[in-house]
């Protein structure tokens, strides 16, 4: 994915948040150079918990039909975890647009709580995951809507209007995409780590491969290991 698109879908992410009367935090709007300043600065926890933009393509490099911006408002550390204090919890807001797939996966260690804000409506595929994690195909799926139990046979498809939400749980395999019109997502979880916690059915990438044809106007999060050692 080369810098200058990336550069661009921030910019109309941006945009389409506020349209939806959403405000990101001021980090969203730093610079490289401002952000690098800020972590020197005492900020460090920005780039330590990965928090901010997440622009994926899952390394496929086709992003319209299989993608997925994200941007991290909070996250808690895997220290807090192992004391039992602390912020235990991440925050994302997500834009998915029509027909563009996130694919099928499942986390080990995070629930979350997916919820569209806005837009068309959020569709979801969802499995049950066997014993060793792997897609029960036979399965029937129960999962907690807005805390009702819904249940959906194998495959099934679970359509969220705006307001509604879905609490997805480590046993559950979930592919999602907009339908209609693009979707604005809220993500509550407990801690977010997508460097180890992603477990995908296809074997794929979780960042994107930046190619880097213009400077960067915003760092991914997946540039920080570079950008902020």
């Amino acid at each position: 994915m080369q810098r200058s698109r990336v550069n661009d879908i921030i910019e109309d992410a941006h945009d389409f948040v506020r349209s939806h009367g959403w405000i990101l935090p001021p980090f969203a709007d730093w610079s490289p150079d401002r952000l690098k300043i800020e972590v020197a600065g005492g900020a460090h926890l920005i780039r330590d918990r990965r928090m901010g933009w997440d622009i994926t393509d899952y390394g496929q490099g086709r992003f319209d039909t299989m993608g997925l911006i994200l941007f991290t408002i909070r996250n808690g550390s895997h220290a807090n975890v192992a004391a039992g204090r602390g912020m235990l919890y991440a925050e994302k807001m997500l834009i998915s647009d029509v027909d563009q797939l996130s694919p099928m996966h499942r986390h080990d260690r995070k629930t979350e709580d997916i919820i569209n804000k806005g837009g068309g409506t959020l569709v979801l595929e969802l499995f049950t995951a066997t014993p060793d994690g792997g897609i029960d195909e036979g399965a029937p799926v129960e999962v907690l809507c807005d805390g009702i139990p819904r249940h959906l046979p194998p495959g099934g498809h679970l359509k969220l209007a705006p307001g509604e939400s879905v609490t997805l749980e480590p046993h559950h395999w979930h592919a999602f995409w907009g339908e209609g019109a693009r979707v604005l997502i809220g993500e509550v979880s407990n801690v977010n780590d997508d460097v180890t916690d992603n477990i995908f059915r296809e074997p794929i990438g979780r960042f994107s491969d930046i190619t880097e044809d213009v400077a960067p106007l915003r760092l991914l999060v997946s540039d920080y290991d570079r950008w902020l050692a």
